[in-house]
């Protein structure tokens, strides 16, 4: 113990006395540890804490403080006590003693033991013997850090305090300017209004305490280590200001005062502080003030150079009549509701039968700011409003006009959406509905285009009204839509039409299945007469243009699964008279009729129903009609089916993948076994229409392309099912897959054949079995590969690749050993310019397999990785490679990188730049521009690097600029123009150089050569000027 008592002696003198900072944390850790206790480090601190030197007892006070710090946590109750005592009454002492007691103090506010009354105590000493505001910042910091805590664990003794808290608080606070004890303080004001603490008569005081910071002006200056941010301190000021309904008097005019400032973040945030405080008050706290909030909230609107501005003081009268609106009326009370509403109306409404000035949308946009407030605001304005509006179409003949009074109407409708979104009542549109309903259809009969499509709109507006329309004018609607989509030319019509048919489609299905589907059908089925051969190519054209838009309204409409169940079928029936010849449908249509399948699969509701169709019907039907055609092959007649054409095909996978992805598992099962079934057995029995022969073999070399390209659409089925979901027969489907993709001559049939074997590998469940099965499957590659006389070696190549990337996306460990294959055939003089092009296919994503969306397993950032672990391989094979190899490696390089993310290409760049600037100098043009696409993001933000290479980098670009492809020579002019904000003494010596090369593109034979040209060229002759850049 006597040693311990020394230890403790000579740490505090060394503090003390010797100045020592780190004796504070020895001292600590021995309490901690037992050593010694805190009543025996304030009697150590005796002479210390008595001495006469203010300075000496400061140190004591500090060191005492700061043991507290560390070791508040083990203190009794006792202990609290005297301690609390001893520093009140420390408050009283030297002003140089002040800070530690207050660092002190406050560690005690952390204690779970304070004594009852104590924080009374300390506060009433604190406001009575500190005067916070001649404090340094830190000891201010420390005065509202004691205060939050308090206010956490005190809350009831300091609420006793009454009035007099908040008033001590007011004096600490009066006069704080620094942003991080500001934000302190915000809070301990926020805490006092949120909480229930009583203002007495201070609630003015304690609004002009906190109310001269507003607007907050503050710019945080840069690399603040302290991270604090404007829009922190806004929105901490707000909270205190909107907190409470007693402020309204105040805040209110002062709100009106600052929206006459010219600085607009001043308005901004005094327009956002008046949307969130009306949402706290009463109509009777704005009462007296709404002429003023009008007059202002009409001038900024109405005179407004800023889209913010606008917007939110739009905010902000909705708020203000969402606030009128919650009025409860009395017999001998006024409407304060009606009376603001009939100042904006007096404003605004006149401006409405002006459709050609200026003024109307401000008007029209504040009217339908106040409309979206509530249901009884909308009746209100709608009222006023609408019969004007109607009469006005009627009376006015301009289109434009008309359109300006339909797109009024519409905002209408949409703010009265908003409005009744909470409210289940009848539609405020419900007795306009005859005239709303003559006005859009007759718009839809005109022949201006833009009238009609914001028709579309208005009808869509009108038709998400609940219970607006009746059955009979949906009939109509649907009728005029027909109309449209069958006779309008006009693409920007037909689009409106579509997305306008797609919309009330999911609101009335049942109009859609009786009325447009039958027609649209009729009018596909159709064959244009061609009688005279006059008009023939003509009226072809303009069935296919018509055919073209059913194609698509079918897609549009079929959103629910009845629809789907009626639009479904006509489509496969497209498909199959294209392949009978019954009707012409040429290929184009057959391609869009497989797009608008996939349309539905995509979008249609996840459903069991839904997924049945496609399974029971869609897949079937693709599969026996594709069957069909490629045992047909070419008829005697000369008729080939547009389902041997290989677009046609690759239009069908998508519409098979994109439905087995989201098939439940039983029916992917089911799927799964009937596909594999019929490929690898020649199983017809679930397929409709069954007149095939027996024993099919789809999948042998010795069938004819028309078969064997099938495949496709066996990768669609199997390779985009859920991976829980087993594929029957697999192995022995790989092995036929593995045949075909390295012994068939048909390009689509060997290729989909290699990407169905790579889609199922990569969802093979980790183990020896599938090493021993890729170690197989490569050893044949390999030895196809490496045969000079090798009939099938782009064949195995092309498997090379898609299983490389199957591995590489779920990081086996085998991907490694294929990518270095890779690399090594880039020195290959027959692969390697195939080589350098897989490389992109490796690195970007694919639609039709090996994605999420198909549930491949794919690894994040395996781009990344890749590049990591072989940029510097592919570097030493640049270097090592002879001269007439080395295009290949730059456009590998090239593949590879343009593919990684920008913030990763900007970070790795710099180490392949001598690469990437020979890159430039390589003939191949797709080089070029890849190159060029990744030098452009990191030009923006020289490295030290990049400015070392600046000559060899500006040289290359120049030449490029006479480059025959016009995206080569864009490319490279903006790089030019990125390098001319490169520090200006660093390319000042280019300037004339460049000057003179620019000169050539400015009279290039193309516009956007010209347009970069003029723009590069300008940033250029700025370099050096007076007054220039």
């Amino acid at each position: 113990m006597a040693a311990d008592s020394t230890l403790l002696l000579s740490l505090v003198e060394e503090y003390v006395s010797g100045l020592q900072d780190s004796k504070a944390k020895d001292t600590a850790t021995g309490i901690k540890d037992g050593q010694f206790t805190i009543l025996q480090l304030v009697e150590a601190l005796g002479l210390s804490l008595t001495s006469s030197q203010p300075h000496t007892r400061a140190r004591g006070v500090q060191l005492l403080s700061e043991v507290l710090q560390e070791c508040h946590e083990g203190l009794t109750e006792g202990e609290v006590e005297v301690l609390i005592a001893f520093f009140e009454n420390r408050l009283k002492d030297h002003y140089v003693i002040t800070p530690p007691v207050l660092q002190g103090l406050r560690a005690l506010t952390k204690c779970t033991v304070l004594p009852p009354g104590s924080a009374v105590s300390m506060l009433r000493s604190l406001f009575q013997d500190v005067h916070v505001q001649s404090l340094m910042l830190t000891e201010r910091s420390c005065v509202y850090k004691m205060l939050i805590n308090l206010m956490e664990s005190r809350e009831a003794e300091l609420k006793g305090l009454g009035a007099d808290f908040v008033f001590g608080f007011l004096q600490s606070m009066d006069g704080e300017r620094d942003p991080r004890n500001l934000l302190l303080a915000f809070q301990i004001a926020n805490n006092i209004i949120h909480r229930g603490y009583d203002l007495g008569k201070f609630a003015e005081e304690l609004f002009e305490v906190t109310s001269c910071y507003f607007p907050i002006d503050f710019t945080p200056p840069p690399n603040d280590p302290h991270g604090i941010s404007k829009e922190e301190l806004v929105q901490m000021l707000r909270n205190v200001l909107t907190g409470t309904p007693k402020f309204a008097e105040f805040l209110l005019p002062l709100i009106i005062e600052k929206l006459d400032s010219d600085v607009l973040s001043a308005k901004l945030d005094s327009l956002q502080t008046l949307t969130a405080c009306v949402s706290q008050y009463e109509h009777k706290d704005l009462a007296e003030f709404l002429e003023g909030l009008w007059a202002s909230l009409r001038r900024e609107v109405f005179q407004t150079s800023s889209e913010k501005i606008e917007s939110a003081g739009l905010d902000a009268l909705t708020a203000i009549t969402s606030c009128l609106s919650r009025s409860v009326l009395n017999s001998d009370s006024e409407d304060s509701l009606c009376t603001f509403l009939d100042l904006v109306l007096r404003d605004c409404k006149h401006h409405l039968s002006e459709p050609d000035l200026k003024l109307v949308w401000p008007s029209a946009k504040l009217l339908q700011a106040a409309c979206s407030a509530s249901n009884r605001a909308s009746h209100i304005i709608t009222a006023a409003v609408m019969p004007s509006l109607l009469e006005q179409y009627d009376n006015r003949t301009q289109c434009s006009h008309r359109r300006t009074i339909l797109e009024v109407v519409q905002r209408f409708v949409q703010s009265v959406k908003t409005s009744q979104s909470a409210e289940k009542e009848e539609s405020v549109f419900v007795a306009f509905r005859p005239s709303l309903c003559t006005m859009v259809f007759s718009a839809l009969n005109e022949n201006n285009s833009s009238l009609q499509k914001t028709a579309t709109s208005v009808l869509t507006s009108l038709a998400q009204q609940p219970g607006l329309l009746l059955d009979s004018d949906i009939e109509l609607a649907v009728d005029h839509l027909t109309k449209l989509l069958l006779a309008e030319e006009d693409e920007g019509v037909s689009l409106a039409v579509v997305e306008c048919a797609g919309a009330l489609a999911e609101l009335y299905p049942e109009a859609f299945i009786t009325k447009l589907i039958p027609r649209l059908k009729m009018e596909m089925f159709s064959d244009p007469i061609d009688q005279d051969n006059n008009r023939a190519v003509s009226e072809h054209q303009s069935h296919h243009a018509v055919c073209k838009r059913c194609l698509s309204a079918l897609a549009a409409v079929s959103t629910q699964a009845r629809i789907v169940h009626e639009s479904t079928p006509v489509l496969l029936e497209v498909l199959s008279s294209a392949h009978t010849g019954s009707v012409g449908f040429s290929v184009d249509q057959v391609v869009l009729a497989c797009r608008s399948l996939q349309r539905i699969a995509e979008k249609v509701q996840d459903t069991e129903e839904t997924g049945r169709c496609f399974h029971d019907l869609v897949i079937p039907r693709l599969l026996s009609l594709s069957l069909q055609a490629a045992l047909q092959g070419e008829e005697s007649s000369g008729h080939r089916s547009p389902l041997l054409e290989e677009s046609v095909l690759s239009a069908m996978v998508p519409v098979i993948s994109t439905s087995c992805s989201r098939l439940q598992p039983a029916l992917a099962e089911q799927t799964a076994l009937k596909a594999v079934s019929l490929f690898l057995n020649g199983d017809v029995s679930s397929l409709p229409n069954n007149s095939f022969p027996s024993h099919i073999q789809l999948l042998k070399q010795g069938d004819s392309w028309s078969q064997s390209q099938l495949v496709c659409l066996l990768m669609g089925c199997v390779c985009s099912l859920p991976r829980s979901v087993e594929v029957p027969q697999v192995e022995q489907l790989l092995s036929e897959l593995e045949e075909m993709s390295c012994t068939c001559t048909h390009p689509l049939s060997y290729t989909s054949a290699a990407k169905c074997f790579a889609g199922l590998i990569n969802k093979r469940p980790q183990g020896e079995d599938l090493d021993r099965l890729i170690q197989r499957t490569m050893k044949r590659v390999y030895t196809e590969l490496d045969s000079a006389s090798s009939s099938a070696c782009t064949q195995a190549f092309t498997l090379l690749v898609w299983v490389a990337k199957a591995l590489l996306l779920r990081y086996h460990p085998l991907s490694t050993t294929l990518t270095d294959k890779l690399f090594s055939l880039l020195d290959n003089a027959d692969l390697g310019p195939m080589a350098a092009e897989s490389f992109s296919l490796l690195m970007s994503d694919t639609t039709d397999l090996l994605n999420r969306g198909c549930h491949a397993d794919v690894r994040i950032m395996y781009r990344q990785r890749f590049f990591s672990e072989n940029s510097a391989k592919l570097v030493q094979g640049f270097n090592a490679a002879p001269q007439e190899k080395k295009t290949n490696y730059l456009k590998a390089l090239s593949n590879i990188v343009n593919n990684l993310p920008k913030q990763v290409q900007i970070s790795e760049l710099p180490r392949l730049l001598s690469l990437l600037l020979e890159a430039l100098s390589c003939p191949d043009q797709a080089v070029q521009l890849s190159t060029l696409s990744c030098l452009e993001p990191v030009l923006a933000d020289p490295l030290p690097a990049l400015i070392q290479q600046l000559e060899a980098l500006i040289n290359r670009l120049i030449a490029l600029n006479s480059s025959p492809a016009m995206s080569v020579r864009i490319a490279s002019l903006r790089c030019i123009h990125a390098v001319s904000h490169f520090p200006e003494h660093e390319i000042l010596p280019f300037r004339a150089r460049v000057l003179r090369a620019l000169a050539r593109p400015l009279d290039d034979k193309k516009r956007l050569v010209r347009t970069e040209a003029v723009r590069a060229r300008g940033e250029w002759f700025l370099l050096g000027s007076p007054g220039g850049r």
